[in-house]
């Protein structure tokens, strides 16, 4: 199966937040996680919220085309590797549907160059 890939249009910030956190954040693309040592949000960066204990803007997204099934192996191991072997740095989230790679704006032309010639192909925004 060929994978597919989405970059999504818009700029996304990492947040860490603080532990009592309750972000009003409610963009489509919004990702929350909380654990026991900390909030983690990303969003886009329009909708950063100013209480952040710390912030890194600057983000693109891809989105794995899905949804995916999860007796699925390695599909995001396989971009993984492949953005790995050209050194570009990424953060990882899933969802039950699917995968999202975040990379840094300055790593996206290099990435997607990548991506391509792994022989993924991307759907037009």
């Amino acid at each position: 199966m060929k994978m597919k890939l989405e970059l999504l249009p818009m700029a996304f910030t990492v947040c860490q937040l603080p532990a009592q956190a309750q972000p009003g954040c409610h963009s489509p693309f919004t990702f929350l996680s909380r654990t026991d040592e900390e909030v983690s949000l990303v969003c886009p960066s329009a909708d950063a919220p100013d209480d952040a204990l710390q912030s890194e803007p600057g983000w693109r997204c891809l989105r794995v085309a899905g949804p995916l099934d999860f007796s699925l192996v390695g599909i995001l191991a396989r971009i993984a590797a492949c953005l790995a072997a050209r050194s570009i740095p990424i953060f990882a989230l899933s969802t039950f549907n699917t995968d999202y790679i975040l990379l840094k704006e300055e790593y996206l032309l290099a990435a997607q160059d990548a991506l391509t010639q792994a022989g993924y192909d991307w759907i037009a925004s």
